[in-house]
């Protein structure tokens, strides 16, 4: 049985409970972020504290550990979950005022701070990475602040379900006749070369792999341009892949039916999951 992290407290996940009255459960008032392990060492850790931390302000809500906390946490919950290859989960919301209210609750209302394990042998081994994967697109109806990572997660949910149902294994969504991200993940083109990918803004979420990916690639002299692009021309594309905390780098092989290039991933994008992998084993921590 897992142990999980409850508000201080260690304990084995049948026994952890929050209020019905959170407002994480009645308003979505939380925010999360999820880690990668490898090795049993942690992936960017430093990237998703910074992000935690951009996403508690947006709500003005305290951030209540510090750095070092997070890291013990997380390390503790590693070690006694046995988590050789997985992820963290952690979620802040602000907390149980005792009855819903659409107010915020006075600021001594303690927030409440849940982490979680889950195990997964082979993410960094993914099979999948070598076949791709296939998506369809859908409009993007989401709010206005895609960049705070909140754990609203409806329409992604449902998203993904589109896909499901319509037999492939994502969706992008589609804002004014421009990819804006995937459901769960940053989306990117690649055209004689150059990476293409949307700017950062309040249209996606700022995700710590893509900073990561971007960074290595042009460390890796390979021509990067951020900039919106449209479902023909994503379709029209040499290569495409995703990037996500879960997923690394992973390449996108059909776009609503039109196979990209040869159908296969492409090599710059078995490139770039190679070298991030490489990079974020020697950065872990």
């Amino acid at each position: 049985m897992r142990t999980v992290y409850l508000n201080g407290d260690y304990l084995p996940e049948t026994e952890a409970k929050v209020s019905i009255f959170d407002r994480g459960f009645v308003m979505a008032d939380g925010v999360y972020e999820v880690t990668s392990v490898l090795g049993g060492k942690l992936i960017d850790f430093g990237g998703h504290l910074t992000r935690l931390q951009r996403s508690l302000d947006a709500l003005e809500m305290k951030n209540p550990l510090s750095a070092e906390e997070w890291l013990e946490v997380h390390r503790q919950l590693v070690a006694r979950n046995a988590v050789e290859e997985g992820m963290v989960y952690l979620q802040v919301t602000r907390g149980n005022p005792g009855d819903r209210d659409f107010a915020y609750p006075a600021d001594d209302v303690a927030p409440t701070v849940v982490l979680f394990t889950q195990a997964k042998s082979g993410l960094a081994d993914n099979p999948v990475a070598k076949t791709g994967i296939k998506i369809i697109t859908v409009p993007d109806i989401r709010w206005g602040r895609r960049d705070i990572k909140t754990v609203q997660l409806l329409y992604p949910s449902m998203g993904k379900m589109m896909a499901k149902k319509a037999g492939v294994d994502d969706a992008w969504l589609v804002e004014d006749g421009f990819v804006t991200e995937g459901t769960s993940n940053n989306a990117y083109i690649v055209k004689g070369n150059k990476i293409i990918t949307r700017a950062l803004s309040s249209d996606i979420l700022h995700g710590i792999t893509r900073a990561a990916v971007l960074r290595f690639a042009r460390e890796a002299q390979m021509e990067v341009e951020e900039r919106n692009f449209t479902v023909d021309e994503a379709k029209a594309a040499d290569e495409a892949f995703i990037t996500s905390a879960s997923a690394f780098v992973m390449p996108v092989v059909e776009i609503d039916g039109a196979a990209l290039g040869n159908g296969k991933p492409g090599p710059l994008t078995a490139r770039l999951r190679e070298i991030y992998l490489d990079e974020m084993r020697k950065a872990a921590v």
